[in-house]
């Protein structure tokens, strides 16, 4: 199995591993909301019932967010090659390894530090479109692109 579709799969991963904790976190928050009991002290039962509902939807959110990654990386064939960076390319530098998907960071392989990371993140954007060969500058650090796959 290539580098590529190793990679990939890793933020495959990561993303189904974020959907299912946000999914665990809201089944949670619903349960414990539906089991706080009217007291004597009706505020505490409003109260409890209302953190569990903003809990609930700091999950929504986090679990939108994972849902949309998702659909990022289903739109990413980790076996086509190209000479030009795009979304799915991995990308060798004299500064590291990249492999333009998602962020999902630092990611080892057989020993080999990848690191995932967004197009639309500042390297991402520096990155897409170009060649082997060329160079980016990014903080003052210039990455001179070795090979993309």
């Amino acid at each position: 199995m290539s580098v590529k579709i190793k990679l990939y799969e890793l933020c495959v991963a990561f993303v189904e591993q974020r959907i299912a904790s946000s999914q665990k976190a809201i089944e949670h928050a619903q349960l414990a909301a539906n089991e706080e009991t009217k007291s004597s002290a009706g505020d505490k039962y409003e109260t409890g019932r209302a953190m569990m509902q903003l809990e609930i939807e700091k999950q929504s959110v986090q679990l939108g967010e994972a849902m949309k990654l998702k659909q990022v990386l289903s739109q990413i064939n980790p076996e086509k090659t190209t000479d030009t960076i795009q979304s799915g390319s991995l990308v060798f530098t004299d500064q590291g390894n990249f492999y333009i998907s998602i962020s999902a960071g630092k990611l080892d392989i057989d020993g080999i530090t990848y690191f995932a990371v967004s197009p639309v993140s500042p390297i991402g954007t520096l990155l897409i479109g170009k060649n082997s060969g060329e160079t980016i500058i990014l903080n003052a650090k210039t990455f001179t692109i070795r090979m993309i796959e």
